[in-house]
């Protein structure tokens, strides 16, 4: 019994020591395996199941996109980084956290970089949006499944809808996007990882739509930047969470 307990503290002091340079690269092919099967899924749940839900039963399409998108796609990345990290022989407590997944104490610089980066994607997605505006008659604040008429009193309850699915939303992209694959795109490709994992990050937007793509190329690269620059994958969930929370209650409360 003791040589069991033994064997299986060895285990967990291997896993806990693993140093990050040991990590298995995840390459081009990996890279397209992950994201491009997460934005198919995502392309099929947003352009076919979400529109036929709501269709069928007369709910507003925005409330299927909660529940999908949460439960579909935001959950299943959770899931798939739980996998991945275990497969890397990872125990799940506090070193994993902070080493592993680089859940790191926010420093006075973090909080620098992640408030200037906020600034950047916010002013540069501005002008990007006008730019769109000047070319074109009609432009897109939002995708044909997250549409629907600024909320009013009655309304308001789809606020409570919202929140668990945004919590699902940041948690699960940054967890899984940022927490696990960066670290492994990083061995791979060095200091140009946040390059390539920029561009993956769109790909896993298609079903967004072209106009929207290019307002979100800011955050796509500016905060895979910031994010690989500091080594800390809480500036993801702060600059996500401060992007796009505020983004959507703009567009409920008819300010966009």
């Amino acid at each position: 019994m003791q040589n069991a307990f033994e064997a299986s503290f060895v285990r967990l002091s291997s896993a806990e020591k693993m140093p990050l340079e040991k990590l298995k690269g995840l390459g081009i092919l990996g890279s397209s395996m992950i994201f491009g099967t997460a934005a198919i899924v995502l392309f099929l749940e947003t352009h076919f199941l979400i529109p036929f839900l709501s269709s069928r039963s007369g709910i507003e399409v925005v409330i299927f996109w909660f529940i999908v998108a949460g439960l579909g796609m935001f959950l299943p990345l959770l899931i798939l980084a739980y996998v991945m990290v275990k497969r890397e022989g990872f125990e799940f407590n506090k070193t994993l956290w902070r080493d592993r997944l680089r859940f790191r104490k926010m420093t006075g610089g973090d909080w620098l970089w992640c408030l200037g980066a906020i600034f950047a994607i916010g002013l540069v997605s501005a002008v990007i949006m006008q730019v769109l505006e000047m070319l074109m008659q009609q432009v897109e604040h939002q995708p044909p499944f997250m549409d629907f008429d600024p909320l009013t009193r009655d309304h308001y309850w789809i606020l409570l809808v919202w929140l668990p699915y945004w919590l699902l939303n940041i948690m699960g992209e940054e967890i899984l996007w940022r927490g696990t694959l960066l670290p492994r795109q990083e061995v791979r490709f060095g200091k140009h990882a946040w390059l390539v994992h920029g561009i993956f990050w769109g790909v896993f937007h298609i079903a967004f739509g072209w106009q929207l793509l290019l307002t979100l190329i800011p955050i796509l690269f500016l905060q895979s930047y910031v994010v690989q620059r500091r080594k800390n994958s809480w500036i993801g969930v702060v600059i996500h969470a401060a992007i796009n929370g505020p983004s959507f209650l703009a567009i409920a409360f008819g300010l966009l």
